[in-house]
């Protein structure tokens, strides 16, 4: 009877908001906080982008870094559980803007919401390719040998088609494996530091945590005003990225029971549990790093940290904890960015969004679910190419600035709109009372900040009239973020602006009873 209240209760609201029950709402609030713990993934954002830090800063970008930029992202975080407790529906984001603002604000915030969830999935599971191909390759010669760029992207390709296979035919399933990530990730990382704490004959002092590397070609050294305002803030992707996704919470709102609480705990805990796991995490990699010269030859790739500090069967142990890890990111990924696309679709602003915004009859949107993994396939095919001398595939970052770019835009519009707002927003049942002010001046500044940081060249050789100039080494962030943006901003001024009113109601469409599920 306590569940069916809640189920009540939930449909209810929903209902408020102007919805039908639609999706199925069989998710506990610990499913709920499961999913963007899993997509936050400290097992796959530590991995595949340690490199950038290591690069653009050194062990300071991590030791300091990680810590200093999660309590932003935290910020953040508090911000957005404010506004999915007022406003517990999927696709939560562009919702929450359309309605605290006009439609404008509504079709941007929408739009970059899209755009960062699907480039989140493009490179989490190109990174979950990335370490399936090393592991494969510890077990195979002939594979180890083979064209690591193709192969990796194959296997990206399997993986991709693998999510949207378990996404469309198991809902329940989904669910299911979201609990069972939670404790992959913590467990999984528990004995990736202990096999780094025990494993390696020797480690480094304490004083390493601090040293300042600068393998960008940026700038002059690992000082000076280039060092300190512009390479060291590259680095600190590495914490941006890792911990995003967290508005999946939002996006499965009308799926979980007793969201407005649960969604809004589920988000900023994810952030929390995982700033603090990511951070002993990241000190393991660097302690067990004594081998700096093998870091520094493969480029920061943190791989080269286990291979030259553990056994070979250890390091294998090690990669596959993160293979898997990275797999059940992944998966929770396209989860989020199919209840986006579906809820997007659902209010008429996505092309052809009535083929989108439809559910099978086990309510699952399965087209939103198969044209969204198709779009992260396609903006990846830059990914077959990489600098010469090289097979670090400079546009797997581009694809991940993309993601950092757009979620957090998408984030700080409706933060910002609830700012100018004031006491006229009506919170829901967790709020933050008169620290709002304090807190969104916070994220709005920091959001903006870090968006123009990751469009900026990441090495001499992609920045345009240098000698070393070449396209394969071009963040292409910016001009994809940009193009569309100016598409959309096209489409807005000379087409949608007449049509597109934001949310629209469809739960007059069937008695409220007949919703409740």
């Amino acid at each position: 009877m306590a569940q069916q209240s809640h189920l009540d209760d939930d449909a209810e609201r929903l209902a408020e908001l102007g919805y039908k029950q639609e999706l199925s709402r069989s998710w506990s609030g610990f499913s709920n906080f499961a999913i963007s713990f899993s997509i936050i993934s400290i097992l796959a954002g530590c991995f595949t982008t340690f490199g950038q830090a290591w690069n653009n800063g050194g062990p300071i970008a991590i030791s300091v870094g990680w810590p200093l930029i999660s309590a932003f992202i935290l910020i953040i975080g508090f911000c957005m559980s404010e506004l999915v407790s007022a406003y517990p529906t999927a696709g939560g984001i562009y919702w929450w803007a359309a309605k605290l603002g006009k439609p404008i604000h509504g079709w941007f915030t929408g739009w970059l919401n899209l755009i960062g969830l699907i480039a989140v999935t493009a490179s989490v599971d190109y990174g979950c390719a990335t370490f399936l191909n090393i592991t494969i390759g510890r077990f195979s010669d002939s594979w180890a040998s083979g064209d690591p760029l193709r192969q990796t992207f194959l296997l990206f390709a399997v993986v991709l088609v693998l999510h949207a296979l378990i996404n469309i035919f198991s809902h329940r399933l989904i669910s299911i494996l979201q609990n069972v990530s939670v404790w992959w990730h913590v467990f999984g990382a528990a004995v990736v530091v202990l096999i780094l704490i025990f494993g390696p004959s020797e480690h480094q002092s304490v004083g390493f945590l601090f040293e300042r590397f600068n393998n960008s070609g940026l700038g002059e050294g690992a000082s000076g005003p280039t060092f300190w305002l512009y390479v060291l803030p590259l680095g600190f992707l590495l914490t941006q990225y890792t911990i995003t996704g967290f508005d999946a919470c939002a996006h499965v709102s009308e799926e979980t029971q007793g969201a407005a609480m649960s969604a809004a705990k589920g988000l900023w805990k994810s952030i929390f549990y995982s700033a603090i796991g990511g951070w002993v995490l990241l000190l393991a990699f660097l302690f067990a790093a004594t081998n700096v010269d093998a870091v520094n030859k493969e480029a920061g790739f943190v791989g080269a940290i286990f291979t030259s500090s553990l056994t070979p069967g250890l390091a294998t142990v090690v990669f596959g904890i993160s293979t898997i890890g990275q797999f059940f990111c992944g998966m929770s990924c396209v989860t989020s960015m199919s209840r986006m696309t579906y809820a997007f679709s659902r209010d008429g602003a996505v092309p052809g969004w009535r083929l989108w915004s439809r559910v099978d009859r086990n309510r699952t949107p399965v087209n939103a679910i198969i044209v969204g993994c198709l779009v992260a396939l396609l903006i990846t095919i830059p990914a077959l190419y990489a600098p010469a001398g090289t097979t670090t595939p400079v546009a797997f970052l581009a694809v991940v600035s993309i993601a950092v770019i757009g979620l957090y835009l998408a984030f700080l519009i409706p933060i910002w709109l609830r700012l100018r707002m004031g006491a006229a927003f009506q919170p829901g049942p967790w709020t933050l009372g008169g620290k709002y002010k304090l807190f969104c001046w916070i994220a709005v500044i920091e959001i903006a900040i870090i968006s123009i940081y990751f469009i900026l060249p990441l090495s001499p050789a992609g920045i345009p009239g240098n000698k070393d100039f070449t396209w394969t080494s071009v963040n292409y962030a910016p001009l994809a973020v940009g193009a569309v943006l100016a598409g959309i901003a096209v489409w807005w001024a000379v087409s949608a602006r007449h049509w597109f009113t934001g949310p629209r109601r469809n739960v007059d469409d069937v008695p409220l009873d007949e919703s409740v599920t």
